[in-house]
C-alpha cells in the first residue's frame, strides 16, 4: 500500500472547465517518489493545463492536488524541492547564461551546485558568456534545465523537455534524467509528445484521453499488455481480411502506408495465423511481428490518432 511519504504527486478528481468546455474530467493520477513518469496525450488534451493546475498557476473547479504533500497554493513551503520548466524557457534574454545562473543561485534556498558545474552538466560551458537572446532554442532549453539543477530538487516537472534539441542534445538530457534519478533519487514528471524518447527514459506512463487518464502504469506492464500485432503482405487482401475477421480472436485493421495488413492477434500465435491463411489458399508473401511500443499503444487508445 502506497503511503503519502511514498507519493511525489497525487491528483484526485481534478476537474477543470473553461466556460462550458471540460478540459480535465475528474482526472486521477499518482506518481511514486523515485519514478520517471511521463504524461502523453493529443494536442489540446490538457497536458499543460494539468501541470498549471498542480503548480497553482490555474484554479480548478473540483478535485484535490498535492505535490510532495503540499497543496498548490502552499508550494512555496517546499523551498525549492519542486522545480518546473515549461516549454518556453524563462530566462532573462539580456543577461548571459552565467549571469542568469548566478541570479538564480542567489534566489535558491539551498544551492548545492555552482553555475560552472551545471553548465558542464548540460554541455553549455562554451556559451557561458553568451546572452540568452543569442542562443538557439535547444541551448535555451539546456540553460533552463541547468538553472533548475543549482539546488537539489526532489521532483522536477518538465513540459516538452526535448523541444528544440538536436539528437545529441536529446541524448544528453535523457542521460542527465537517468543520472539524477539513479544517483540522487530525483523524481520526474515529463510531459511530451516525443513518445520514443519517453519510452527510453520513463519508468511509468499515463495516457491522457478526453480529459481522463485512459491508462497508467509501468512501461513494462503497459507494453506487456499491448495487443500483439502481425503485419501480413499478400496479394489477396480482401480474401485475407474476410477470413481473419471471421476467426474468433483475430481482427484486421486498415492497410498501413506500406501495404501491410495489420492483424490484432489476441491469443492467436503468428504461426497459427500463417497456417490459417495458407490452409485457405491465401498466399503469404511476408508476415512479421510488430514490436509493442508506446506509440502503438497510444494510437490504439486514440483510435489511430498520432497528433500528440
Amino acid at each position: 500500500m502506497q503511503t503519502q511519504s511514498d507519493t511525489a504527486l497525487a491528483i484526485t478528481g481534478l476537474t477543470k472547465r473553461y466556460d462550458a468546455v471540460t478540459v480535465l474530467d475528474a482526472l486521477e493520477l499518482s506518481i511514486t517518489r523515485g519514478a520517471i513518469h511521463g504524461l502523453v496525450g493529443l494536442n489540446g488534451s490538457g497536458k499543460t493545463t494539468t501541470i498549471e493546475c498542480l503548480l497553482g498557476l490555474q484554479g480548478f473547479q473540483a478535485g484535490t492536488v498535492t505535490v510532495l504533500g503540499h497543496e498548490p497554493t502552499q508550494l512555496y513551503r517546499t523551498q525549492g524541492r519542486v522545480v518546473a520548466i515549461f516549454d518556453t524557457p524563462s530566462l532573462h534574454p539580456g543577461l548571459t547564461v552565467r549571469q542568469n545562473l548566478e541570479l538564480a543561485r542567489l534566489l535558491c534556498d539551498k544551492p548545492v551546485r555552482s553555475p560552472a558545474h551545471v553548465e558542464k552538466l548540460l554541455g553549455i560551458e562554451r556559451y557561458s558568456r553568451f546572452r540568452v537572446s543569442q542562443l538557439s532554442l535547444g541551448n535555451k532549453r539546456r540553460a533552463s534545465i541547468a538553472q533548475a539543477l543549482l539546488g537539489n530538487p526532489e521532483l522536477i516537472i518538465l513540459d516538452e523537455p526535448f523541444n528544440g534539441l538536436d539528437a545529441g542534445g536529446v541524448d544528453d538530457v535523457l542521460q542527465l534524467i537517468q543520472h539524477l534519478n539513479r544517483d540522487a533519487g530525483t523524481s520526474f514528471f515529463l510531459c511530451s509528445h516525443q513518445l520514443p524518447y519517453l519510452e527510453q527514459v520513463c519508468t511509468h506512463i499515463a495516457i491522457l484521453h478526453k480529459g481522463r487518464i485512459a491508462t497508467s502504469g509501468t512501461i513494462t506492464d503497459l507494453l506487456g499488455g499491448a495487443s500483439s500485432l502481425a503485419l501480413v503482405r499478400t496479394e489477396q487482401i480482401d480474401a485475407a481480411r474476410a477470413l481473419i475477421d471471421a476467426h474468433p480472436g483475430l481482427q484486421a485493421r486498415p492497410l498501413d502506408a506500406n501495404g501491410y495488413l495489420p492483424v490484432d492477434l489476441g491469443d492467436v500465435s503468428s504461426s497459427e495465423l500463417n497456417a490459417l491463411l495458407v490452409s485457405n489458399r491465401i498466399g503469404v508473401a511476408e508476415l512479421q511481428m510488430q514490436r509493442a511500443s508506446l506509440t502503438g499503444l497510444f494510437r490504439e487508445i486514440n483510435g489511430g490518432g498520432d497528433n500528440v
